[in-house]
């Protein structure tokens, strides 16, 4: 009899011993994410939850209270808000003026400086460059371009016109002006992004082209331009995402003016979070704009899959 428990207690143990083993084995990775995973709580999942909270509810005039639950009122305030519509509008034409822009010039400007030259390094880096140029110092440097004697109107003079362009001070100018800034931060990064795939490319491919018949720029349309369709797939996503979400370049350069004219939706959340202090309505813009991003993330990841 006793030997029975003895040799009843060491199959338990030692089935004990392999279901530890087992999940220790599958619980291991988490461990290593756990650092990773309890900062991305703090900063990111958790503030999150808040503000999907934040926007059903209302603080009031007093934000030492607790939050009102409101239901769909914040909502239903920003159906009839213009404004809100306006910078809607002011953020897809932001993402329709820049998203193109940015996924061919790079194309082509990869295609120039993969060439075999002698000193070719230098041109990439100095294409590069603006990207690791801060925003605060990017922003100033075009602001100052852009002032009423500065060097754009300086050259639109000494052309013959006889007035400078209002380039951040018109409500026809200053959206347009803003893109401009984003291209020209944007057009180094998605260059890499091009090159990349455009090194591996087999060389051999050229050449069986060149023999028949498609070489100069002829063979980046034969051969170049059908085998990059996923890198210019993947700029498309990557710059139409960061258009939706352009914030730094509209703050440094016009603030939202003239006359809201180049204000986006996330200039317009931080104006309500931060200024006007209405964190619950700002919220609630944050949900609906991250639903929006969320959909086209979706389409966009359904449209590379089928092809």
């Amino acid at each position: 009899m006793l030997k029975k428990n003895i040799s009843s207690d060491k199959k338990t143990s030692s089935f004990k011993q392999t279901i530890t083993n087992i999940l220790g084995e599958k619980l291991k990775p988490f461990w290593f994410l756990a650092p990773a995973l309890i900062v991305l709580t703090l900063i990111v999942f958790y503030p999150a939850i808040q503000a999907f909270s934040l926007s059903f509810s209302s603080y009031g005039y007093d934000l030492t209270q607790p939050p009102e639950w409101v239901g769909l009122q914040n909502f239903e305030r920003l159906v009839q808000d213009e404004l809100f519509r306006k910078t809607l509008l002011n953020s897809l034409l932001y993402m329709v003026g820049v998203v193109p822009a940015l996924v061919i010039l790079p194309l082509f400007l990869a295609i120039a400086v993969n060439q075999k030259l002698k000193g070719i390094n230098w041109f990439r880096a100095a294409y590069y460059t603006p990207v690791v140029i801060s925003m605060v110092v990017a922003g100033i440097a075009w602001k100052a371009l852009y002032w009423s004697n500065g060097i754009f109107n300086q050259i639109w003079l000494g052309l013959g016109f006889s007035s400078g362009l209002p380039w951040l001070t018109s409500p026809d100018w200053a959206i347009w002006s803003v893109m401009v800034v984003t291209i020209w931060k944007g057009l180094g990064y998605y260059m890499v992004i091009y090159l990349a795939g455009l090194q591996s490319i087999p060389a051999e491919l050229y050449e069986a082209g060149a023999i028949d018949g498609s070489d100069g720029w002829q063979k980046h349309f034969d051969i170049t331009i059908p085998l990059m369709k996923p890198y210019i797939f993947l700029v498309a996503v990557i710059s139409a995402l960061s258009a939706t979400k352009v914030f730094e370049e509209v703050f440094l350069l016009t603030q939202g003016g003239p006359r809201n004219s180049s204000k986006t939706v996330v200039y317009y959340i931080y104006e309500k979070a931060f200024q006007e202090l209405d964190i619950n309505y700002a919220s609630a813009m944050g949900l609906v704009l991250f639903m929006a991003i969320l959909v086209l993330s979706i389409a966009n990841l359904i449209l590379s899959r089928t092809r």
